[in-house]
């Protein structure tokens, strides 16, 4: 579809319910990979997962500038009609995936020194954590080259092809974990192993989903895939988006590990809990990927009314699911936590903090659909700076807030950095309507 076609809520639904849907079932694989271990009744083991899966989800996630920045690059050369663009754009992005995940492979003694160097957990929970880690690092090169083309096909407001993707992958996922682990015992190990291997088959099938680009000539049309203005500029936009993201995983990474301090019983709580926060943020980005669709296409096209009309909307329907969210985990979070877990004394601890769960939604929401309106009008300069305040922000509130509250400090910084991210762009978004003029 393109920016000329009518903008309606049933078009919005149309891109981001797939993409709820999909989304979901990222946070879903975390709650089972979580629940798995869990019932092995070893808090240490479920600090573990966490430790190691968010330490390669940061590694990883450095490179989401591929999905975010093809998206707003596809987006506008699409409201711009430039079809060989967006068809160079996919090889393009193919091969810096592929690139980077085996640079990160050739690299991983020196990652996961500075990951257990930073990382003050206990001696069990660091030992099952590199086990993890030195079985997903093989995943490297389809984890990243996944993020290109799946900003690639959102761009096209192929969303459920999106779809499909997120359910094999996450699916197949869900289902060897419970295979490795709960039918072969390799605990820890297994769920690495599971993931690995999603990925790969997800990249497969992601290269399956873009076929019909390959069948055109323009892919392979290198003067244009190597053009020098086009990498200049793709490259700064996704230079921002990469020190924003950086910024962004310091602040859950960080999370993560300054819960360590407080024991493995915390550590395995705030693990428990994180699941919330994936659910809202998957839940979230639904909207948000389709306000970095229509509002890349609207600039493209040079359409003010249509860039506002795709912001409004979007941001009307993610405010709407973020009170729903709010109040699902009010009703139901505590027998979420149950099913989790079986280690009473990590129920109990992660029950004590639930309420942080209730608000991130109800504070975060202006914060996810604002990103996706920036990504998709490639303010990423605007994303970069904002970023930088809100993750200087977080630092000043753990300072404050952590010593005199502990673990709820802790949580209170993070929430803080969500509301810091929201309020900044917000500030910044009439600039962004001038640029369609």
């Amino acid at each position: 579809m393109t920016v000329q076609d009518a903008l309606t809520h049933k078009r919005v639904l149309r891109i981001a319910v797939p993409v709820v849907l999909s989304n979901i079932t990222v946070p879903l694989l975390g709650l089972v990979d979580t629940g798995v271990i869990g019932q092995l009744g070893d808090a240490a083991m479920i600090g573990a997962v966490g430790l190691g899966a968010i330490s390669m989800t940061t590694v990883f996630w450095i490179f989401g500038f591929l999905r975010m920045g093809t998206v707003g690059l596809a987006a506008q050369a699409h409201g711009a009609g430039d079809g060989a663009e967006i068809s160079a754009l996919l090889s393009r992005v193919l091969m810096i995936g592929v690139v980077a995940g085996v640079a990160l492979i050739l690299l991983q003694s020196a990652i996961f020194a500075a990951v257990f160097a930073v990382a003050p957990a206990s001696d069990a929970v660091e030992a099952l954590s590199r086990d993890y880690m030195a079985i997903r690092i093989w995943s490297a090169p389809a984890a990243i080259a996944i993020y290109g083309i799946t900003g690639w096909l959102i761009a096209a407001e192929r969303t459920g092809a999106v779809f499909v993707l997120q359910l094999w992958m996450n699916g197949f996922n869900i289902l060897l974990s419970l295979l490795f682990v709960l039918g072969l015992g390799y605990d820890v190990a297994g769920v690495a192993a599971a993931t690995a291997i999603a990925e790969w088959s997800g990249l497969a099938l992601g290269l399956f989903l873009c076929r019909a680009a390959f069948a055109r000539p323009q892919w392979r049309d290198w003067p244009r895939v190597f053009d020098p203005a086009r990498l200049a500029h793709m490259a700064q936009v996704n230079t921002d988006i990469l020190i924003r993201s950086v910024l962004l995983m310091a602040g859950f990474t960080s999370f993560v590990y300054i819960g360590s301090d407080f024991g493995d019983t915390t550590l395995a709580a705030n693990q428990i809990l994180m699941q919330f926060i994936h659910i809202t943020a998957y839940g979230l980005d639904g909207f948000a990927f389709a306000a970095e669709s229509l509002v890349g296409k609207a600039l493209g096209a040079k359409n003010r009314a249509a860039l506002r009309q795709s912001a409004k909307m979007t941001a009307l329907w993610s405010g709407g699911v973020a009170v729903l969210m709010a109040l699902g985990f009010l009703l139901f979070g505590g027998p979420i936590i149950d099913i989790l877990t079986t280690a009473p004394e990590v129920r109990t601890e992660a029950r004590s903090y639930l309420f942080w769960m209730v608000l991130a939604p109800l504070l975060g929401f202006q914060a996810w659909i604002l990103d996706g309106i920036f990504i998709g009008a490639t303010r990423t300069r605007d994303m970069r700076n904002m970023m930088a305040l809100s993750f200087v922000g977080y630092v000043v509130f753990c300072v404050v807030f952590i010593p005199p509250f502990g673990n709820h400090g802790l949580w209170a910084a993070l929430i803080g950095m969500f509301v810091l991210r929201g309020l900044s762009l917000a500030a910044r978004y009439p600039s962004l309507e001038r640029a369609a003029d």
